[in-house]
């Protein structure tokens, strides 16, 4: 069973809704026959590769003042922690995430994908690396097990930016305006860092309605609540 998740690595709600959603497929019957497949989302395409301060291009962008952008990351920090992740908006680096999302192209290519996003992720809101940077995203890729040079001529390249475009006009078509977005078995729709209870139960509802029971012979001799020689 096929499920896509929309993300960007700098997206807060997108690390805490991945992972809930892993927690979800460890709970899940047949989690290791479902296929995951990480589609790219660029929340700001049109940022420039260095983003300078978090704060204060928050601040700009929605509108709210510097004390109110500390308030909510410091929310969004505790809200992280509950899922064992540790947030330091005071040393993250933000910055166009192009080159990010082609990396993960190329790692999913490389069987890789699991390891370079969540290595992505750390990196950009743990351990305060620019992600936009050329060079720490080959430290990254080297941390997920990609070979360095193949890593170096990839990004060198435009290679995979028709993979990123794909998935970000799959989104657009499915009317996708935020991430994350999950996407379990083209049927059911999940918006948000919902409960890992939520991923739960659209893996289960969309799995028992792709492999139905079928009853075999009939009806035969049973017991039930009001007929039983006991």
């Amino acid at each position: 069973m096929k499920v896509e998740f929309w993300s960007d690595i700098v997206c807060p709600w997108c690390y805490i809704g991945k992972r809930r959603f892993e927690k979800a497929l460890s709970q899940f019957e047949h989690g290791t026959e479902i296929e995951v497949i990480w589609r790219s989302f660029e929340l700001d395409p049109s940022s420039p590769r260095q983003g300078g301060d978090l704060v204060s291009a928050l601040s700009k962008k929605m509108g709210r003042s510097i004390h109110e952008v500390k308030q909510m990351m410091a929310q969004i920090t505790n809200l992280a922690a509950q899922d064992g992740l540790e947030y330091r908006f005071d040393i993250a680096k933000p910055g166009n995430t192009l080159d990010a999302h082609r990396l993960i192209h190329f790692a999913s290519d490389q069987g890789l994908v699991e390891e370079l996003n969540e290595y992505l992720y750390r990196a950009y809101f743990t351990e305060g690396v620019p992600v936009s940077d050329i060079e720490a995203l080959i430290q990254v890729a080297l941390k997920a097990g990609l070979d360095e040079n193949a890593t170096r001529e990839m990004l060198a390249s435009d290679k995979y930016t028709d993979d990123v475009r794909s998935d970000e006009g799959r989104a657009q078509s499915l009317n996708v305006s935020g991430v994350p977005f999950v996407l379990v078995n083209d049927k059911y729709a999940i918006s948000g860092a919902q409960t890992s209870e939520v991923f739960l139960d659209a893996l289960r509802q969309a799995w028992n309605e792709a492999h139905p029971i079928t009853v075999i012979g009939g009806t035969g001799n049973s017991c039930d609540d009001g007929n039983c020689l006991i």
